[in-house]
């Protein structure tokens, strides 16, 4: 399992604590921190460790904790995944949007803190997250796991920094409303782009927004990656007027070959860029090697392949992402 889909313990700068289960169960009872704003509280619903209901367990956690003061919170699984139930996170979403007053300090959410053995991140059931950066205009970190039924109404957000959206397929439509989004203060945008086996249809047109940079002008970070037309991503960024004004361009963990990396770097100058990030991929060692004395020292270059894989049937190569299902 990829270290990055493992169960978080660390988020919003601050350790994850699971909010204990029911009284009187053994295995998940614990202590609950007197401080409460140092760390961040995970609630998850039924699975392999809890019995509660998701609407209930997130109850509870407001009874017993003074949420005035929770910093950062995590959603885990809100599903009963071990019996197959696949609930959408509207529950979720419904839940937190009701107690909005509740969480005057929240500045971090994660929604769908959920590891393989729970559900394949392209099994999660998502809702309409947007309506939770609604509820909480003072949010400056959100992040979401999965895209199956996910929606992203477009919106104005005053106090968003970090945008994540992971997945194995995310859908043109989605990519679409994110790129038609508002967020003058976003310095981090990462997207999981996917497979199209996995509703990863966005083609490089949806992306013409982001690229453009105008709704985005603090952006540092960005991330276009796990995707299987990352050559066509890199050569339009190679010419994207956002790239201009990045610190750090990711493009890894897709399938990005030869011709994607050779195209991104007779585009615009990217030495002002302090990282570029390629790792996962199918590049030559010739072309790692042009990487390397076009770009560095000035910037750090990440050409690991990693556990990038192919194999040829019937003539044709095929080689994978490396999050798809």
């Amino acid at each position: 399992m990829p270290e990055y889909l493992e169960r978080l313990t660390e988020f919003g700068g601050l350790p994850v604590f699971d909010f204990p289960d029911a009284p009187g169960d053994p295995a998940t009872a614990g202590t609950i921190p007197t401080e409460i704003e140092s760390v961040a509280w995970r609630i998850a619903g039924p699975g392999f460790e809890v019995e509660e209901p998701w609407p209930e367990h997130f109850a509870r956690f407001c009874e017993q904790v003074d949420t005035t003061r929770v910093r950062a919170f995590v959603a885990g699984s809100w599903a009963d995944l071990v019996d197959g139930e696949h609930d959408t996170s509207d529950l979720v979403i419904e839940a937190m949007a009701a107690a909005r007053d509740r969480f005057p300090a929240l500045r971090s959410v994660f929604l769908g803190d959920i590891e393989p053995e729970e559900a394949e991140i392209s099994w999660i059931r998502q809702g309409p997250v947007s309506e939770l950066l609604a509820a909480f205009p003072e949010l400056t970190e959100f992040v979401v796991r999965g895209s199956e039924e996910l929606s992203f109404a477009p919106l104005r957000h005053e106090r968003l920094e970090k945008l994540t959206v992971q997945s194995g397929g995310l859908p043109g439509a989605v990519v679409r409303d994110i790129a038609a989004c508002d967020f003058p203060a976003l310095t981090h945008l990462d997207l999981w782009l996917g497979t199209p086996h996995y509703l990863g249809d966005a083609v490089v047109a949806d992306f013409a927004p982001i690229l453009a940079g105008d709704r985005l002008p603090s952006l540092k970070y960005l991330a276009l990656r796990n995707s299987d037309i990352q050559d066509e991503i890199c050569a339009a960024l190679a010419t994207a007027p956002v790239v201009a004004g990045l610190e750090t361009l990711d493009v890894s963990m897709g399938v990005l070959t030869d011709t994607g990396a050779a195209a991104l770097l007779a585009g615009q100058p990217l030495t002002h860029l302090k990282t570029l990030d390629m790792h996962h991929n199918y590049l030559s060692p010739e072309l790692c090697a042009r990487l390397r004395e076009t770009l560095e020292p000035a910037v750090s270059l990440d050409l690991d392949p990693d556990d990038a894989d192919s194999y040829t049937y019937d003539g044709e190569v095929h080689r994978y992402i490396s999050v798809s299902e």
